[in-house]
């Protein structure tokens, strides 16, 4: 169950997005809603870089930290509009990547934006805390506009430990979720992972904790993060669930790799564990 969801707040043209998704969750699931807003860097960082440049710099960091406040405040009101019954705000004098991954300790569930590369976002944000955070996160494109998430679901099926660990995080939409498609692309490649019948077995598994699953299996010469995109386009899925990071960072990141394509390029909201 998700009983603590953490948002990731800002003023970034995605912010509506995360915190439809967001909410949704909190409401199917009576959870309670952290926004969580950072200044940027801590105090002492941020006298140490302007010290010898301004006069007053606590002045300018009082300023950093109202318009985080404001941003805040603009979060709870809008999360309670759309009925969230448990709000909270927390604000971080940190990096916005270490401030998130501080709160997500505490939560079930993390929510961010995609890595659009925009001069409103943080770059990176979404892959840091999939890398070095222990909770699942939920990353969502900034054109999410309110969609059921749970109803149709598409899950990439590997047999990787990061798939297994996202299967679980995703658990509790599982059960819910009228139709949930297991996802095996280029099966044949991996037998190792799947055994005599691929899919077969985590199929059965999801099967007795109540999940309405049917294996769909791809074959693809293209990327095959984008063979996952097609089946979840396909279907109409509201989610996709996938592990992240399966292969090195470097191999992901610089070479290119299912995670990179999932979490800048999708059209639904995304969730991944590592």
């Amino acid at each position: 169950m998700y009983k603590t969801i953490v948002v990731h707040v800002d003023d970034g043209r995605g912010m509506e997005a995360r915190l439809r998704a967001a909410t949704l969750l909190a409401k199917a699931f009576d959870a309670h809603l952290v926004g969580s807003a950072a200044t940027g860097m801590s105090w002492p960082s941020y006298a140490l870089l302007t010290g010898s440049m301004a006069v007053t710099p606590i002045d300018e960091f009082h300023a950093m930290c109202d318009t985080a406040r404001a941003s805040l405040r603009s979060f709870a009101e809008r999360a309670r509009r759309l009925g969230a019954e448990s709000v909270e705000e927390r604000l971080v004098e940190d990096d916005h990547r270490r401030a998130l991954l501080l709160q997500s300790r505490y939560a079930d569930l993390v929510v961010t934006s995609q890595d659009t590369r925009g001069l409103d976002t943080v770059r990176g944000l979404p892959q840091y805390v999939a890398v070095h955070g222990a909770r699942p996160l939920l990353v969502v494109p900034e054109g999410y506009a309110g969609a059921p998430l749970g109803d149709d679901i598409v899950v990439g099926w590997d047999g990787s430990a990061q798939a297994i660990r996202a299967i679980h995080a995703a658990l509790p939409m599982l059960v819910r979720a009228c139709s949930v498609r297991l996802a095996l692309v280029n099966a044949d490649a991996e037998s190792g992972l799947h055994g005599e019948e691929p899919g077969a077995d985590m199929a059965l598994y999801l099967a007795r904790h109540g999940v309405r699953v049917d294996v769909v299996k791809e074959e693809t010469r293209g990327p095959v993060g984008e063979a996952l995109l097609g089946v979840a386009r396909d279907c109409g899925a509201g989610l996709l669930v996938a592990g992240a990071f399966g292969h090195s960072r470097y191999r992901e990141l610089v070479l290119g790799g299912v995670t990179r394509v999932l979490l800048q390029e999708s059209e639904l909201p995304v969730l991944v564990a590592h």
